[in-house]
């Protein structure tokens, strides 16, 4: 992957081929069951697979963590019938998967989503939109939540709307600061018709499985954020043995040690957190949430600053294209918002703290 971040982000390459070379290393289905054709492993091992990934292309391992977070949905929640039809082509990465959750009126505040989905007879009727979706009008089939009740959380379902459809459509390709080697674009849906047969779960459970599968995504893109750290601290400590002013190394310059001895330190507080986190989800404990929403909040920043502080380190070396730390910086920097702000972080953590 490494040596393809750069042309895969300035050509706007999706590369599927080397996505399925890592699905056939057990990437695709990382942490689903071994009966239906997941790899069996748990978040833990998850969280060190797309960390390592990450060091050679954060926006592609991206994707693949959000392919991951849909397969484990409909292992955890599908009936028989829909793991043994999809997971191992979920597994194999041969059918590619997108989390449809955002829309254009509804960020945030997820339980206000408007996307609906009218029953007749033995299909649901899909009208709607949703925004921001990775890996949309490329993936073959969208994990939808959308409003088959009231105005409630408890209105919402999730429904697999399968590329191809009549009434699926695709909006725009978008052009985004980073994540370029994964196509972003809004999902429309017309009329759309799907059979009843694509309910994963029962009606009124979509809200729930839905932040389920979030707090393991936010697991996922902490993870990610780690790989570029962990690759920033190595770029910036190499260029400060090579590069030379005032007559030294710049490695021999105490200030420069001391923020490359902090950069170092917040990478591996912001690793302890995650794999903590990631421990407490495989175990269902009462405290996943409020975990598993720190560690986002604290590695997603804190691994930010790392790969910023690498870049100015750089200096003008690494603003420039050529520079792989500019790269870090610029898919870094979405980690901050989705999956849940940072700020909405800060809101669940609070609000477990204070018990509102």
């Amino acid at each position: 992957m490494a040596p393809n971040m750069a042309k895969w982000d300035h050509e706007e390459i999706f590369p599927v081929d080397v996505m399925q070379k890592a699905a056939a290393l057990g990437f695709g289905a990382v942490y689903c069951q071994e009966e239906c054709g997941g790899t069996g492993l748990g978040r833990l091992e998850a969280s060190v697979i797309f960390e390592a990934l990450s060091q050679g292309c954060v926006s592609t391992t991206a994707y693949i963590s959000i392919h991951n977070m849909c397969a484990w949905m409909l292992d955890t929640f599908g009936n028989i019938q829909q793991r043994e039809k999809w997971i191992p082509k979920l597994a194999s990465m041969e059918t590619l998967a997108s989390y449809c959750l955002t829309e254009p009126d509804s960020g945030c505040d997820a339980a206000s989503l408007t996307t609906s989905a009218v029953r007749n007879n033995d299909h649901y009727v899909l009208n709607g939109t949703k925004m921001f979706i990775s890996g949309g009008g490329e993936a073959d089939v969208y994990v939808v939540m959308c409003r088959t009740g009231d105005s409630s959380p408890k209105g919402i379902s999730c429904i697999l709307v399968e590329k191809g459809t009549t009434g699926l459509n695709f909006g725009k390709k978008e052009r985004k600061m980073g994540w370029n080697s994964q196509p972003t674009r809004a999902v429309i849906f017309e009329d759309c018709k799907v059979p009843v047969t694509n309910l994963v779960g029962m009606e009124g459970e979509g809200f729930s499985i839905a932040m389920r599968g979030l707090n393991g995504g936010r697991i996922n893109i902490a993870s990610c954020s780690l790989g570029a750290a962990q690759a920033s601290v190595e770029l910036a400590r190499d260029h400060l043995n090579f590069r030379k002013q005032f007559g030294e190394k710049l490695a021999n310059f105490q200030y420069l040690q001391f923020q490359l001895a902090e950069m170092a330190t917040g990478l591996v507080a912001s690793r302890l957190m995650v794999r903590n986190a990631a421990v407490a989800l495989q175990h269902n404990r009462s405290d996943a949430i409020e975990l598993c929403s720190m560690a986002k909040l604290f590695a997603t920043d804190e691994c930010y600053k790392i790969c910023d502080q690498a870049l100015q380190m750089h200096g003008g070396y690494g603003y420039l294209k050529d520079s792989a730390v500019q790269q870090y910086v610029r898919d870094l920097r979405v980690h901050q918002i989705l999956e849940g702000t940072n700020e909405m972080m800060r809101l669940l953590v609070s609000r477990d703290l204070l018990k509102l």
